[in-house]
């Protein structure tokens, strides 16, 4: 306790106040990934978008966001990382704008694929930022999960807020709330932040960049569309770009740190954690608005449920990983979340079924966010990481984030297309999800035992670094 107040007060009234702008502004992001969820059937009547359209919608924003990440990571190096975080916040106003005033399909997937590069140059300046902010070890274990779950609480508040908005102001307000919010941070950011120095010898791996984000937006359109050759054409880039990034002096993605286990097996898990959960959210809204007929605002509120749970687990994550281990916290965490998403099969057409709905809702995002704390502690520090590897462990697990979250709807939705009715496909999409979380669930289990040492002095220190680490965070978060 001693040791937590100590550390606490090391942090200034500035550091603080940067630490909840930064962190403001993640959650602001990731509540723009998903405001529009639930105004999809709004959106798509407004600009003349179909079921395959409206996917779209949400994946032409996703791609951008996970497919440049680590290039305007770089670049961020390079030029600075506040004159990159100001420019993403800049054009994410610009796009917002474009958004909330098209009147067509063009212009508003176009605005959708500018909310999502705004995205990619802001999150990882953001993420620097906010990193370089905090000088403590246990500080930046506690930021660290209050980041990651801040990224999945935002994506149901973006499901209320949006619920809200359209259900009174109209599908356009989806975009435009944007705008005073990011003006708000464009002004107070030169005041609190301050310019960091541009690192000299900074190379970006701009082929890197090109391969993978070519190779993500093909896989999504093959998946979406059920094309064979665009789904092989995007594996087949997704391994020019590992081998690139293999070979490169200096890669985007440093794909030679998942030789260590914890961050190997760290982001398998955090790729399922994200892309299952927020592709059941995606599909659920369908349900709630097209079987059920319920207005924006009711399925808002519902949404509600699930981000009462985020802040509950949020609180608590540390505590349970500090007790029982980050391993057995993000299998379990991810078994909950596979284990209530499995009686949704059960859905039917009748507004009853939501003594089921709410409920699974609330418990399976508990351990969806409990598991994004476990990912985020696994793969940026279960491995004992030095310093130099720090930062390349979070670009990778910021990478596995946005990489998720742009191909869990297309896949999902992907699936649920292959049936002719919504419901049927929704329940053949959830069986599919089920399936492969558990899956996962073993492999990661297995992955991430301890194995036997010789010795104790050639015992390898990742758990030992690992659960030092989450005991931080667990000191900080029973301060909080």
């Amino acid at each position: 306790m001693t040791t937590t107040m100590d550390a606490q007060a090391k942090m200034t009234s500035r550091q603080r106040l940067i630490v909840f702008l930064l962190l403001g502004t993640q959650f602001m992001l990731s509540v723009d990934y998903s405001i529009l969820n639930v105004a999809l059937p709004h959106v798509g009547a407004g600009v003349g978008l179909g079921f395959s359209g409206m996917a779209w919608v949400i994946t032409a924003y996703a791609l951008p966001a996970a497919g440049f990440t680590l290039l305007f990571g770089r670049i961020a190096d390079l030029l600075g990382r506040r004159r990159m975080f100001l420019i993403g916040l800049t054009l994410l106003v610009v796009a917002s704008l474009m958004g909330g005033l098209a009147t067509n399909a063009t212009v508003l997937l176009t605005a959708r694929t500018l909310q999502g590069l705004a995205t990619a140059i802001a999150t990882p300046a953001a993420l620097s930022l906010l990193i370089t902010s905090v000088s403590d070890e246990k500080q930046r274990a506690r930021v660290l999960g209050l980041n990651g779950a801040l990224l999945s609480a935002g994506f149901t508040a973006g499901a209320l807020v949006g619920g809200t908005l359209v259900g009174t102001l109209g599908w356009r307000w989806a975009f435009l709330i944007n705008v005073p919010v990011a003006l708000l941070i464009l002004v107070v950011t030169p005041l609190l932040v301050q310019a960091s120095s541009a690192a000299a010898k900074v190379k970006l791996d701009v082929p890197g960049a090109i391969t993978v984000t070519l190779g993500l937006l093909a896989f999504a359109f093959g998946v979406t569309n059920r094309n064979l050759y665009a789904l092989v054409g995007g594996l087949a880039l997704l391994v020019v770009f590992w081998r690139i990034e293999k070979r490169a002096k200096d890669p985007l993605a440093a794909v030679s740190i998942l030789s260590r286990r914890t961050v190997k097996w760290g982001n398998i898990a955090g790729l399922v954690v994200f892309s299952m959960e927020s592709a059941l959210i995606f599909l659920m809204t369908l349900y709630l608005q097209d079987i059920l007929g319920f207005t924006p605002i009711t399925t808002g509120l519902i949404f509600g449920v699930p981000g009462l749970a985020s802040v509950a687990a949020g609180i608590i994550a540390g505590r349970l990983i500090g007790r029982h281990g980050q391993r057995r916290v993000l299998t379990v965490g991810l078994l909950v979340q596979a284990g209530c998403t499995l009686p949704l099969v059960l859905l039917g057409t009748s507004a009853a079924w939501l003594w089921l709905l709410l409920p699974a809702l609330f418990i399976g995002f508990f351990g969806h966010v409990a598991a994004i704390v476990a990912f985020m502690v696994t793969a940026t520090s279960g491995s004992g990481l030095p310093d130099s590897e720090q930062g390349l462990a979070t670009g990778l697990a910021t990478l596995t984030q946005q990489v998720a979250v742009a191909i869990g709807v297309p896949i999902l939705s992907g699936v649920a297309a292959t049936q002719v009715g919504l419901l049927s496909g929704i329940r053949v999409a959830i069986i599919f999800d089920v399936l492969l979380t558990v899956t996962v669930i073993a492999l990661v289990w297995n992955g991430l035992r301890t194995r036997p040492q010789p010795a104790p002095s050639e015992v390898d220190d990742a758990d030992v670094a690992a659960t030092g680490f989450a005991r931080s965070a667990v000191r900080e978060g029973e301060m909080s």
